[in-house]
C-alpha cells in the first residue's frame, strides 16, 4: 500500500520541520474567521492549530501537566526616566487622591517606544507554550542541530545527545538555566546537510502488447535505439576510468616537474618562489587523492591544460635572471598597453591557477568522504534559510555542535521569545482554553 504524504498543499498542517511543503503552508497561513463561531469553538480551533505546531508529537496529558499560568516577562527600564525620578511616583495613584491618566506622548514613559513615542505592548499571550521550549528535543531543533523536532527526538533516543557531559536518552527532559547539551557532529551534519543521492537502478522493461505488422518496423527502430543507448551506458564507466587514469598521469607529471625545480642545485630560488612551488606540489597531491574517489569533482581536461601552462610559466620565471625578468615585465606592460592577446592568455592561465588553489582550500575544509551517510562535500539542506534563526535564550557553538540553555524565554515590550507562526489573538484563545481546563 502506498504511503500517503504527510505534508501536502490541500490540507494545511504547520509543523516544526524544514519541509518545503510545510514552509509554503507557513507562508500562506491565515487567521480563520471567527465571526460565526461561539467562544468555545474559537478556543478549541485555536488550541488545535497551536498544538499542531508546538509539539504535535507530545501527548495532550503530558502538555497539560507542563502548562503554567505564569507568563514570564521582563521590562526594560528607561535610564533617562530612572535618572529623573526615584520611584515614589509609581505609588501615587489610586487611593492617594491623584486622578491622572498616563500620557501616551510622554517622552519619559517607562519602556521602549516606537517612532510615534508610543509605548509598545508586551505580547504575554505569545508565551502560552513557553514551557514547551524547555524540552530537550525542541531545544535541539531551535539550535539548528536537526531539521525537525521529530528528528531531534530520534537523535536523543539513539543516544547521540549529552546533557552536561552525560548521555541523555529522554527527549522530554526539561532543561534548567545553565544546562549544556551537545549532539554528535555526524548526526548534525546528517540532519542539516543535503541527503546522499540514492543509487539509480534500472527497472526491467514492461511487457509490450502485441503489435500489428505495420508497427514492426517502428518497433525495430526503437529497439535499435534502446540497444545503442544501453551500449553507451555500459561503456560509460570504462571511459570515465580511462579519463581518470589520464588525469592521474598528467597530475603526476606536473608534480614531478615542480619537485625537480625545487631539488635543482644550479638554480637559486628565493623564499617566496620556494613557498609557491611547495604549495603547488601540495595542491597537486591533494588533487591526485581526490580524483580517484567516487563522487568527487575531478578536474577537467581544460583545467589540467591551464594548470600545466601555469606551471610552465612559473618554471620559466624561476629560471630567468633579474635582468631578464625585468625585460619580460616590460614587454608584458607594452603588450598590455597595445592590447595584445598573449597577455590576456597569460592572465587567464594565472586566474585558473588561483581558482585551483581556492578549490583545494575548500576541499581541505570540506573533504570528500564516501563512508559518511550524508552527501560530501557537505552542503546545507534546502529550505533551511527561513528557519535559520536562534532564540535569545540559547547560546550555540556550531563548531562543536553544543548549546547552552541560558534562561527561560520571557516576553518583552513588543517581543516574545517563543517562536510561533500564529497571531496574538490565536495564542490568547489557546491560553484561555487551557485555563478553563485546569
Amino acid at each position: 500500500m502506498r504511503q500517503r504524504r504527510f505534508h501536502g498543499l490541500k490540507r494545511i498542517r504547520v509543523r516544526q520541520t524544514w519541509n518545503k511543503y510545510n514552509l509554503f503552508n507557513l507562508w500562506r497561513l491565515r487567521t480563520p474567521p471567527y465571526l460565526w463561531r461561539t467562544f468555545f469553538q474559537q478556543k478549541w480551533t485555536a488550541k488545535s492549530l497551536t498544538r499542531g505546531y508546538h509539539g504535535e508529537h507530545i501527548k495532550e496529558h503530558r502538555w497539560e501537566r507542563m502548562f503554567s499560568r505564569r507568563l514570564l516577562s521582563a521590562v526594560n527600564m528607561d535610564p533617562v526616566y530612572m535618572a529623573q525620578h526615584d520611584g515614589s511616583e509609581q505609588a501615587a495613584g489610586r487611593g492617594s487622591g491623584l486622578k491622572t491618566r498616563p500620557d501616551p506622548d510622554n517622552k519619559h514613559a517607562v519602556g521602549p517606544r516606537n517612532n510615534a513615542n508610543m509605548r509598545l505592548a508586551t505580547p504575554y499571550m505569545q508565551m502560552a507554550y513557553a514551557p514547551m521550549e524547555r524540552r530537550l528535543d525542541i531545544a535541539i531543533f531551535r539550535a539548528l542541530f536537526a531539521s525537525s523536532a521529530r528528528q531531534a527526538r530520534q537523535f536523543v533516543l539513539h543516544g547521540a545527545v549529552t546533557v552536561n557531559g552525560r548521555k541523555m536518552t529522554h527527549p522530554s527532559y526539561l532543561l534548567n538555566p545553565g544546562d549544556m547539551f551537545q549532539v554528535e557532529i555526524d548526526k548534525v551534519m546528517l540532519g542539516t546537510g543535503k541527503p546522499k543521492p540514492a543509487a539509480k537502478t534500472q527497472r526491467p522493461p514492461k511487457s509490450a502488447p502485441k503489435q500489428e505488422a505495420s508497427d514492426v518496423d517502428e518497433a525495430d527502430a526503437d529497439a535499435e535505439a534502446a540497444e545503442s543507448e544501453a551500449t553507451e551506458a555500459v561503456s560509460e564507466p570504462v571511459d570515465v576510468e580511462a579519463l581518470t587514469k589520464q588525469h592521474q598521469a598528467t597530475l603526476k607529471e606536473l608534480k614531478d616537474r615542480a619537485q625537480e625545480a625545487l631539488d635543482a642545485q644550479d638554480v637559486r630560488l628565493r623564499a617566496k618562489q620556494k613557498q609557491s612551488l611547495r604549495k603547488f606540489v601540495h595542491d597537486i597531491k591533494s588533487t591526485m587523492s581526490r580524483t580517484g574517489k567516487r563522487g568527487s569533482d575531478a578536474p577537467s581536461t581544460s583545467e589540467l591544460t591551464d594548470l600545466e601552462a601555469g606551471l610552465s610559466s612559473m618554471l620559466e620565471d624561476l629560471s630567468l635572471t633579474p635582468t631578464q625578468r625585468q625585460d619580460k615585465a616590460r614587454q608584458a606592460q607594452q603588450q598590455k598597453e597595445g592590447g595584445g592577446a598573449d597577455n590576456n592568455e597569460h592572465a587567464l592561465t594565472k586566474q585558473q591557477l588561483e581558482l585551483l588553489h581556492d578549490i583545494m582550500d575548500r576541499h581541505r575544509e570540506n573533504p570528500v568522504d564516501s563512508s559518511k551517510p550524508y552527501a560530501t562535500p557537505w552542503k546545507p539542506r534546502d529550505w533551511m534559510a527561513p528557519f535559520a534563526f536562534i532564540p535569545r535564550y540559547l547560546e550555540v557553538n556550531p563548531r562543536i555542535c553544543a548549546a547552552v540553555y541560558l534562561r527561560h524565554p520571557v516576553a518583552r515590550p513588543g517581543l516574545a521569545e517563543v517562536p510561533t507562526p500564529f497571531s496574538f489573538n490565536i495564542s490568547q484563545l489557546a491560553f484561555n482554553w487551557y485555563l478553563r481546563r485546569r
